[in-house]
């Protein structure tokens, strides 16, 4: 049985997952399993709809959450550690900055475990991109067009420059 107050981490990489909701259900329903006694304390849930390569400043309910494991002492529960993060900086500077967090498909990693895992975890995100960039390239090679043919007008392409363009104005901020 686990004991202790926990705050839930839950993060699919795409819209089309966060619609479906099927991948959050997933996760959420493998934080309950683990989390199947009495004597446990789920305090609050976030829910991220975004890429495991981004950083936590790019990530609020990240953020919110590592907060929140801060404020109430909690332990930040992810289903796998890969929704927490395929970034092994990132990985070993949460083991190492206070918040504790458990991955409910392995409950008994360690400190060494978790650093390896996010190796692995890094090395595989790396292999997500090499495999998808080759099959796109394959694609291309077949004639296949690529990219959402509305980006191709000049209103497509203005629309695009200008949501750039404010995407840039926040990050640097």
């Amino acid at each position: 049985m686990t004991q202790g107050r926990y705050i839930s981490y839950l993060r699919v990489s795409t819209k089309r997952q966060g619609q479906s909701g099927l991948g959050l259900e997933a996760q959420r329903s493998s934080v309950e399993n683990h989390l199947n006694g009495s004597d446990w304390n789920l305090l609050g849930e976030f829910v991220e709809v975004e890429s495991g390569k981004r950083t936590d400043r790019e990530r609020p309910q990240l953020k919110e959450a590592l907060q929140a494991c801060r404020v109430h002492q909690a332990t930040l529960i992810v289903a796998k550690i890969d929704r927490l993060a395929r970034n092994a900086h990132f990985l070993l500077g949460l083991r190492d900055a206070g918040v504790e967090f458990v991955a409910a498909d392995m409950p008994d990693a360690n400190r060494m475990t978790v650093g390896i895992l996010a190796i692995v975890a890094e090395m595989e995100a790396i292999a997500i991109s090499e495999r998808t960039k080759s099959a796109l390239a394959a694609a291309k090679r077949r004639g296949v067009v690529l990219g959402n043919p509305k980006n191709a007008t000049p209103e497509g392409r203005r629309k695009g420059c200008a949501k750039g363009s404010l995407i840039n104005q926040e990050k640097a901020h």
